[in-house]
């Protein structure tokens, strides 16, 4: 808890709100504060020759089989939806000709 100043402890005593406390830096519980020298992240270009130049990237990594059209698999449900016209035709044939 904070010690308040004699004149804190007067405006508060008269019906004031506290001062605002000071925004906690560094990590929780850690002793860790923002003004210590924290470790860096940096990124390393670790494809680089020795002279300079840029080494090419490995070869990508094996996958599965190149691309390949799917043939009677994919025409499944279109065929069937075909087939039900085609049976919706015959009937309203049928049923056009029983009428006359």
């Amino acid at each position: 808890k904070r010690e308040l100043s004699a004149q804190d402890r007067i405006f508060v005593g008269q019906g004031g709100t506290p001062p605002p406390t000071e925004a906690p830096g560094g990590i929780s519980g850690t002793g860790i504060t923002y003004l210590q020298a924290a470790p860096v992240l940096a990124q390393v270009s670790a494809h680089r020759a020795l002279d300079g130049e840029q080494v090419a990237p490995p070869p990508a990594p094996e996958t599965w089989d190149a691309y390949a059209k799917k043939g009677q698999e994919s025409n499944g449900v279109m065929a069937m939806m075909d087939l039900l016209v085609a049976d919706l035709d015959k009937e309203m044939q049928e049923s056009e000709v029983e009428e006359k």
